[in-house]
């Protein structure tokens, strides 16, 4: 069954194509690309002018102001703007006539940093003049986490006074395992504060030694205490202002002398003085002394500084945290049992909710400009458009840091991961240009002789024209003559802008016969279907399911697709074969000569006397122990040695499984893991309850756009090189990632390592070449490249990291590890990697202060409780009811997420329903995943790229229930529905409508699970509420921030 689809021919480059004129403008696979409206942009590096679809009314465009058009710039065909520009406007062709064009002077290096462009956010340069002492003392005792300096002091005076108290997510704060308190009778000494961080507990023998203030970690000079409100004008010593790069809050407070001590010896509260006028604990992460309602319900609150926001020009604030001076509940407050435990508020702590919110304000209305080197893109939870001018854009390539340091000794110091999440094959937003194809003609692409990477606009001509110097190697090349150009007064050439090679970070190459198997063009791929035909598969129903769908998948094949159930219908037969079905499809893609993909449907655990035959091992008893790992390795050899065949013919297999037991999963997946295939999971599956998910699964499983037989290289200039890879892939030498077969949902990971000094001043770069057969059988290259800066203060590392990057790097490199090393090992690594990161940033960046304050980088205030997600994931701490094949399935899985993927996946978005105004359309405001976040008189939205929950609160009013569950109580609503009536009225097609809007944004169709308040499904959707300490013994969020910031001290003292 080949899968043809036919595909004009892509003329050379240079002939009218659409679009752009001269350009074939096609998304990759022969499809033809989208026209979309023109709009009007600047200069490439020139400034921006206000994005807007459509010129305004009455202006027309000016004429140039001097000069002739270039030379190559073809007439536009009418109706069309008779402007140049590729695509959407991605880059003007040629100078702007009312701007002067900001080129890099010839003498310049390659790399230099190229002038900002006019319209870039303010995020780029985060540091400015420092603040004024009355900020400063406002900044401090507001404990702001913001860019907003916060509102004034009441005029009674600052204090610590009586906190409103908040119930914790437990109930109580007990100890919690690894993160819990000293033994009973065992005090910390003084010198070295432990438990929760910044209490000093006093010693028995000596209670007179507590004082009112935390000896600093570096014997430097002590903090005064403060007794009293602060008097205007007066801060609070130590820390200075001219880092404005941390969170931050005013120093602790310690115990009074004599304090009892009664219970488990935890760390104790700080005491209030109940005359002082407190500060409300304030929502969302703010520090400052006014809260308004709780986060996103209601209308925004008042006066409340928002994160990391910026007006104008001010410097962001020191950032502090100090849990000693977080509002703690008072003693006469607290249940019996709680009276000695230390309560941090949640909401003074960073919120990930807070965070996404301010980057959507903050760069989600202007485009995002990629021609400035070494720029930190909006977040993965931001919209926003991207304009290529001469780096990837972030849909392709993200990095952990922007900014890598100039040595291996700076980069071993910071222990900052120097890794990039590369999504070769991504796909685009409408509004978004596809890669620009190339042809080169019989010559192919024009490359390094030394190096062999390809042209890219950060090649440095020379002589004229008449050759380039490679910025990877540096290697002097000569130019063909069929490619020689002049040089402009600059020294870059005069059709720089007419070549998407020369001026955009992302474009592709036809490869001619020499990239070729053989040296011969590719057949078209084809697609085999290999359907389970045992009693299970008959006896759910799947088999007459499946072969309906393909009926109006593959409109030849009806006549066959009809017998098959039908032939099969009195099978008795339970035992399956696996690795013999794999070899016959592979057999027939060679016998066809061509590359294609497998799509295996399979339902149980492969018993039967054959290659590849497997027993049951499943065994809970080994979690926790030094063989655990072996659960999650394959049984046997063969299925790697299949996978490989598998590669070398270019065989990708997509696996569909529905268990109803053990299936083995660690080990069947390893042939889809290493060909790039994909594994979907359908447990206990029933055909009324399953059938939407596996039919929408399998229809866009088929219908997406596939590279096949690939090779992906990635090149870096000299200082800096690859040396270790993440993903569904196969690998034969250190430097070619083997793909059978690339979809767009794939990324590949790639660390980094030194092996020479870099220079600040040409930087770094990173080019990716992906070598693939299109769907419709065309050989081609796909090019990405990325500059990057580099630095010697480590200030600027931390300054230009990306939080979301660093956990999925992490992730991945955590669940690799767990198939060689105990788990507990695993995941102490993580936190001491973690701990040292943020330390190396206290000691070596952040200005001196208390010990007792915890100190995040601005753009890591998140990780802490991102790396907490992936310690409490099912993969790294199983809960009782997570099954082995759940937890192999899940590693395989995010082994090749994408960050916005993994950033959903750990830390899961829970939506009020009720709470946004029902004509509303756009998406309700997210909240915090948190059991004390949820009103019982509302109902939420829980969704985490695999997973989507209903929960329905107790209190819910009759009315709602009605509209949306068409039943007239909360008690008659059926637990675990997994699809919503079609009723007629505004809630119920509101929420339809955000739950299909949900589902469209993500890869997998997520099955809905409706869970009633207190009903037994809610443990499975508590699961979920990842800032809760949870059932398998993993930390709550606060838990691990006081459990990191203990680690950040013993590695600091």
């Amino acid at each position: 069954m080949n899968v043809n689809q036919s595909v004009p021919p892509v003329p050379s480059f240079g002939q009218p194509q659409p679009v752009y004129p001269g350009y074939h403008q096609s998304s990759y696979g022969g499809q033809s690309g989208s026209t979309a409206p023109t709009i009007p942009y600047g200069a490439y590096n020139g400034p921006v002018p206000g994005y807007q679809q459509t010129p305004p009314q009455g202006m027309s465009r000016a004429p140039p102001s001097s000069g002739a058009p270039p030379a190559s710039t073809a007439q536009a065909p009418c109706g069309q703007a008779a402007y140049g520009q590729f695509g959407q406007g991605d880059v003007q062709n040629g100078p702007s006539s009312t701007v002067q064009m900001q080129r890099l002077p010839g003498s310049q290096p390659f790399g230099s940093p190229l002038a900002p462009v006019g319209n870039q956010p303010a995020v780029l340069q985060p540091y400015g003049p420092p603040p004024t002492s009355a900020q400063v003392t406002a900044q401090l005792s507001g404990m702001q986490i913001s860019g907003a300096v916060a509102p004034a002091p009441p005029s009674s005076g600052l204090g610590y006074g009586p906190p409103t108290s908040l119930a914790s997510a437990s109930g109580s704060f007990p100890n919690s395992g690894l993160y819990g308190s000293y033994p009973q009778g065992q005090a910390p000494p003084l010198s070295q504060a432990q438990g929760h961080p910044g209490i000093q507990t006093p010693q028995r023998s000596a209670p007179s030694q507590a004082s009112g203030f935390t000896p600093p970690a570096s014997g430097g000079p002590r903090l005064p205490s403060i007794t009293g409100p602060l008097l205007p004008g007066q801060s609070f010593g130590g820390p200075s202002v001219s880092q404005p790069n941390h969170v931050s809050s005013p120093p602790p407070q310690a115990l009074p002398p004599g304090t009892q001590m009664t219970g488990p010896l935890g760390p104790l509260p700080p005491m209030h003085s109940p005359q002082q006028p407190g500060y409300q604990p304030q929502q969302n992460g703010s520090f400052g002394p006014t809260r308004g309602p709780q986060p996103n319900y209601g209308s925004p609150y008042p006066a409340a500084p928002t994160f990391g926001s910026q007006s104008g020009p001010q410097p962001l604030p020191p950032k502090r945290l100090d849990p000693d001076a977080i509002p703690s509940p008072q003693l006469s407050e607290l249940p019996p049992q709680q009276k000695t435990r230390h309560r941090i508020d949640p909401d003074a702590i960073p919120s990930p909710i807070q965070v996404i919110e301010d980057d959507r304000n903050n760069r989600g209305t202007e485009p995002f400009v990629t021609g400035v080197r070494g720029q930190v893109p909006p977040l993965v939870t931001t919209n926003f458009l991207v304009k290529d001018q001469g780096n990837a854009s972030p849909r392709y390539i993200r990095c952990t840091s922007y900014n890598i340091p100039c040595t291996s000794d700076m980069a071993k110091q910071a222990q900052v991961p120097l890794a990039a999440v590369i999504k070769p094959l991504a796909r685009l937003p409408p509004e978004e240009a596809s890669p620009y194809v190339v042809d080169h003609g019989e010559s192919g692409p024009l490359r390094c002789n030394r190096c062999k990477a390809y042209m890219c606009p950060f090649m440095q001509f020379i002589e004229g024209g008449r050759r380039f110097q490679c910025c990877f190697c540096s290697c002097i090349n000569d130019v063909p003559p069929q490619y020689f150009q002049h040089l402009d007064h600059t020294g870059k050439r005069v059709d720089a802008y007419d070549r998407p090679e020369l001026s955009l970070g992302s474009y592709e190459f036809l490869a001619t016969v020499d990239y070729c198997k053989n040296s011969k063009f590719p057949s078209p791929p084809a697609f085999i279907f290999m359907i389970d035909v045992s009693y299970n598969a008959i006896r759910t129903g799947l088999v007459r399911l499946l072969c309906e769908e393909l009926k109006s998948l593959l409109d030849f094949l009806p006549s066959l697709l009809d017998q098959i159930p039908e032939m099969f219908a009195d099978t008795r037969e339970t035992e399956t074969v696996f690795v013999p079905v794999i070899q016959a499809g592979m057999e027939a893609l060679k016998a066809a000569e061509c590359a294609g993909k497998l799509f295996l449907f399979h339902t149980s655990l492969p018993i039967a006397e054959a290659p590849g035959k497997l027993k049951n091992r499943d065994d809970r008893k080994l979690i926790n122990t030094d063989k655990e790992k072996t659960l999650f390795q394959p049984q046997t050899g063969a299925y790697q040695t299949l996978a490989k065949e598998c590669v070398a013919q270019g065989c990708c297999v997509d696996l569909f499984l529905f268990p109803n037991q053990y299936v083995d999963v660690a080990t069947l997946s390893v042939v889809p893991q290493l060909t790039g295939g994909s594994v979907y999971k359908y447990a206990c599956f029933q055909v009324e309850n399953d059938q939407e998910r596996f039919l929408s699964d399998l229809r866009r499983d088929v219908q997406k756009v596939v590279g096949f037989d690939a090779v992906m290289r990635v090149r870096t200039s000299t200082g800096i090189r690859a040396v270790d890879f993440f993903g569904a892939f196969y690998m034969s030498n250190t430097t070619d990632v083997e793909l059978a077969g690339l979809d767009g949902d794939k990324t590949v990971t790639v660390e980094f390592k030194h092996d020479d000094r870099l220079n600040e001043e040409s930087g770094a770069l990173l080019q990716c070449a992906l070598l693939y057969t299109s769907c419709a059988g065309q050989r081609r290259l796909r090019i990405h490249n990325l500059a990057l800066n580099c630095c010697t203060q480590l200030a600027d590392l931390y300054r230009n990291c990306e939080t979301d990057t660093l956990i999925n790097y992490m992730a991945k490199f955590a669940y690799r590890g767990v198939l060689n090393s105990p788990v507990k090992a695993v995941r102490d690594t993580l936190i001491t990697q973690c701990a040292q990161i943020l330390a190396c940033y206290r000691k070596n960046c952040a200005s001196p202060s208390s010990a007792g304050q915890l100190i995040l980088p601005e753009c890591m205030k998140l990780l802490p409780v991102y790396l907490n997600c992936v310690l409490k994931s099912d993969v790294l701490q199983p809960g009782a009811e997570i099954t082995t094949d759940d937890r192999a399935y899940v590693r395989q899985l995010v082994t090749s997420m994408d960050v916005a993927e993994t950033n959903v996946f750990f830390y899961p978005r829970l939506l009020p329903l009720t709470k946004s105004p029902i004509e509303s359309t756009t998406e309700p405001p997210a909240i915090r995943a948190s059991e004390e976040r949820l009103s019982n008189g509302d109902m939420y939205l829980l969704e985490n790229g695999l997973n989507l929950f209903l929960w329905v609160g107790a209190s819910v009013q009759q009315g709602v229930v009605q509209s949306l569950f068409s039943v007239s109580s909360f008690s008659q609503i059926t637990s675990g529905l997994s699809v919503l009536p079609v009723l007629d009225n505004p809630l119920s097609k509101k929420v339809r409508g955000l739950i299909d809007s949900l589902r469209a944004q993500r890869s997998r169709y997520m099955k809905l699970i409706v869970v009633k308040q207190e009903d037994k499904l809610e443990m499975l959707f508590k699961h979920f509420l990842v800032e809760d300490k949870s059932l398998s013994g993993g930390a709550s969020y606060v838990d691990f921030l006081c459990h990191m910031h203990k680690e950040i001290r013993q590695l600091l003292s």
